[in-house]
């Protein structure tokens, strides 16, 4: 067997290595160096944006993103069920109501034309979350947000230099969020950001993430519960430096589909290949997904585990938040079905994606795919 090929490699061929230098050198290692500010201004410029606040994963930037925005115990928020469980823990917390829409089967992201059947009184907002490659249709969910006074949030946090009709995914909603997490077009290690053009959301995105300190006051009185998700300084550093080669991770991203796309060709009675592009934008491959047709006989688990047996990493699709096992303790849509975001999720995965994927690399992946679909053909 060849060497293991990992589901993700990041990339460091920049100012990584300079940047941490100089926070090394200077001593400004913690979340009050300069890099933050740097790194926070260029991301907001990069995506259209006013306001950008670091943070120190996706996961918190959403849920920073929710308690800006005033969502509270009883309201609603329409969602995705096929998406991360990020989505809806700060729902849950607080004693706010996920409210599932299905995904479409080609594309994977939320069906859109699902949402304003599920608005009721006590709807506050829609989350948008782009999923593997592709982003949403977003000027329907638009139109619908302000049709019924509701807030928007959007997850980009795969969506690092995607567009949507040529303008940044992340510049759309109320309040954005991003990920820097290491299979990220961006990455700090871990990391995230809140981005926005509304001066209070931001306001309040800089407090939260620092326990609510009160600069103007004495420093240890606190008049609301925050949480300390500070990045530090030497992560804004590298977040930086990856910032800078943007433009040339998404030209490799989509070399990446493109190659996978010219390996598989021909396998499309037995295997869904990601949408290449739409009206709206063209496939960043933030992650190479497929997913196995029902004539194969078997599911996704099979194939990744054979293909575990090959040296190849791969991931399953996401679990659809309706069916999660925490969500059912909630006693949150426990009998609703989503037969696209079902199906999916028992028959989707990923290949190797990152950005460090070597050519050669590509090649052993989808020979050995190719090898292990054989078995079922």
């Amino acid at each position: 067997m060849n060497k293991f090929i990992p589901v993700n490699t990041p990339l460091f061929g920049g100012n990584e290595k300079k940047y941490l230098n100089e926070c090394i050198d200077s001593g400004w290692i913690s979340s009050e160096g300069p890099f933050i500010k740097k790194f926070e201004d260029s991301f907001a410029k990069s995506v259209g944006r006013k306001y950008a606040v670091a943070v120190t994963n996706g996961t918190a930037a959403i849920d920073v993103a929710i308690t800006v925005l005033g969502i509270k115990a009883g309201d609603e928020v329409i969602l995705p069920t096929f998406t991360i469980i990020s989505c809806v823990m700060q729902i849950i917390r607080i004693g706010a109501i996920p409210v599932f829409v299905d995904c479409e089967r080609d594309t994977w992201n939320m069906n859109v034309n699902e949402i304003e059947s599920k608005i009721t009184s006590k709807t506050k907002a829609v989350m948008i979350v782009h999923i593997y490659g592709l982003p949403v249709d977003i000027d329907q969910i638009l139109r619908i947000a302000k049709k019924y006074n509701l807030k928007v949030i959007e997850d980009a946090a795969e969506m690092h230099g995607q567009t949507y009709k040529n303008k940044p995914c992340g510049s759309f909603g109320d309040v954005s969020t991003f990920s820097f997490y290491p299979n990220k077009h961006i990455t700090t290690g871990e990391g995230g950001m809140v981005v926005t053009n509304n001066e209070e959301f931001y306001s309040h995105s800089l407090s939260l993430r620092n326990l609510c300190f009160q600069p103007e006051k004495r420093r240890f009185v606190h008049e609301e519960l925050g949480w300390n998700l500070r990045m530090t300084n030497m992560q804004a550093a590298i977040g930086l430096a990856q910032l800078e080669r943007l433009d040339e991770a998404i030209i490799r991203k989509r070399e990446i589909g493109r190659n996978y796309n010219n390996l598989l060709a021909g396998l499309e009675d037995y295997i869904q290949l990601p949408v290449e592009k739409l009206e709206y934008a063209d496939n960043i491959y933030w992650v190479y997904g497929i997913v196995l047709n029902k004539n194969l006989n078997i599911n996704a688990e099979i194939i990744m585990k054979e293909l575990a047996d090959e040296g190849i990493g791969t991931r399953p699709f996401f679990y659809p938040m309706h069916m999660q096992p925490i969500v059912k303790n909630y006693g949150l849509n426990t009998d609703a079905r989503y037969p696209n975001s079902e199906y999916i999720s028992e028959f989707g995965f990923y290949l190797p994606s990152g950005l460090g994927l070597l050519n050669n690399e590509i090649e052993e992946v989808g020979f050995a795919l190719i090898k292990v679909l054989n078995k079922y053909i």
